[in-house]
C-alpha cells in the first residue's frame, strides 16, 4: 500500500479560526470575521508588492504621513485596501492606522453585540520595496469599550488587553503569523489555491541563539548599556542579523531565536516603534511563543499603560535567554 509522502491534514486559515471558534459556545463568530477580512487583505496586499514595479507603485508617493515619515505609494494602497476592507466588517467599530492620524469610527455597538477595534501598520519596512527587500502588515485587535469618551480612549489599552494579535511577511512566501492567546500559529499562502495553509501550530520561539537585529549605524546614539551588550555580544561570537522591516527581523526570531532590539536615541530618545500599531502585537505573538518582550528592564511592553495613539517606546524583544542578556547590561550600566 503506497501512502502519500505528507500525511498532514489539510487545513486552512479559515478553517483553524472556525475550529478554534467552535471551542467557544458563547462565540459570536464577529472574532473571525475580523481575521478574514484580515486574510482577504493580505491576500490583496501581496499582489499589489509582487507586482509593485511593473505597476510603477514603487517609491515615495509625495506625501508624509502623521509621523513626519515620507509615504510610500505602497503604503497609501495598502492602507486603503484594510480600511475598506475591514469598513465592511459589521464587528469592527474602530479602526486605526499608523499612516492616519486619527482613529476612525465606523459604528457604535448595538446592545448586547460585541465590537472590536482593529489597529494596524499596513506596510511596515516599504522603503524595503524598492530592493524587493521584505516588507509586511502588523495588525493587533482590542475589544471595543463603548463608555469610553471617545475613539482615542477607546483604542488606549495596554497591550495585555489585546485578544488577537498577528503580522503577514510578504516574501518569498506569504506568511501569516497569529496568535489569539492560545499560542501562535503559522500559516503559509498557497498561491495556487488562494488560500492560507497552516503549516505549523504552537510555534516556540528557541530560548537561545547567538544573534541579534539591530540598526548598529545608531550604536553611537546609544545609551551606554546597549554598547555594552552589543560589545559583550561580539566577543562572544554573535551574529548581527537586521533586515530593516520590523516583521521580517522578528519572522526571523520566532523561528530561529535571537533578539530584537530598537533602543533609544539621542534622534529618538524615546524610542522609534510605535507601541499600539507594532511594539504590542510583536510581544504578544513574542510572548506566546515563549519568548520575552520589554521596553526596559523589568518593564513588558504589554503592560505599558498608552498615552497616545502613536505613542513610541524602545523594543527588545525575543528568545528569553537573548533577552535576559541585554537586561544584564542594560542593569549593570544603570
Amino acid at each position: 500500500m503506497t501512502t502519500h509522502p505528507d500525511s498532514r491534514p489539510i487545513i486552512t486559515l479559515q478553517g483553524h479560526i472556525l475550529r478554534q471558534q467552535s471551542q467557544f459556545p458563547e462565540a459570536s463568530g464577529t472574532l473571525s470575521w475580523i481575521l478574514s477580512a484580515l486574510s482577504i487583505s493580505s491576500k490583496m496586499i501581496a499582489s499589489h508588492v509582487r507586482r509593485a514595479r511593473l505597476q510603477n507603485v514603487l517609491g515615495a508617493a509625495g506625501a508624509e504621513n502623521v509621523q513626519g515619515e515620507q509615504q510610500q505609494k505602497l503604503d497609501v494602497i495598502a492602507n486603503d485596501i484594510l480600511l475598506r476592507t475591514l469598513g465592511g466588517r459589521d464587528g469592527v467599530a474602530i479602526v486605526a492606522s499608523e499612516e492616519n492620524e486619527e482613529p476612525v469610527i465606523l459604528r457604535e455597538e448595538a446592545d448586547g453585540e460585541r465590537r472590536y477595534c482593529v489597529l494596524f501598520d499596513p506596510l511596515d519596512g516599504s522603503s524595503n520595496l524598492d530592493v524587493c527587500g521584505g516588507v509586511g502588515t502588523i495588525f493587533s485587535i482590542l475589544r471595543y469599550d463603548r463608555r469610553a469618551r471617545d475613539a482615542h480612549a477607546s483604542v488606549l489599552q495596554a497591550g495585555a488587553q489585546q485578544v488577537a494579535a498577528g503580522y503577514v511577511l510578504y516574501g518569498p512566501s506569504t506568511v501569516f503569523m497569529l496568535t489569539v492567546g492560545q499560542g501562535v500559529d503559522m500559516f503559509v499562502l498557497d498561491p495556487d489555491f488562494g488560500a492560507f495553509m497552516l503549516v505549523e501550530r504552537g510555534l516556540r520561539t528557541p530560548a537561545a541563539n547567538k544573534s541579534y537585529s539591530v540598526n548598529e549605524g545608531n550604536r553611537r546614539s546609544f545609551p551606554a548599556g546597549f554598547q555594552q551588550y552589543l560589545d559583550w555580544a561580539q566577543d562572544n561570537g554573535y551574529s548581527s542579523r537586521y533586515v530593516g522591516s520590523m516583521v521580517a527581523d522578528v519572522h526571523r526570531i520566532l523561528l530561529k531565536g535571537g533578539v530584537f532590539m530598537y533602543p533609544p536615541t539621542k534622534k529618538a530618545p524615546q524610542g522609534k516603534l510605535r507601541l499600539m500599531y507594532e511594539a504590542n502585537p510583536m510581544a504578544m505573538l513574542i510572548e506566546q511563543a515563549g519568548g520575552k518582550a520589554l521596553t526596559a528592564p523589568g518593564q513588558r511592553i504589554l503592560d505599558v499603560p498608552p498615552q497616545d495613539i502613536h505613542q513610541r517606546v524602545p523594543v527588545i524583544l525575543g528568545s528569553a535567554d537573548e533577552v535576559d542578556h541585554v537586561v544584564a547590561a542594560l542593569t549593570a550600566a544603570a
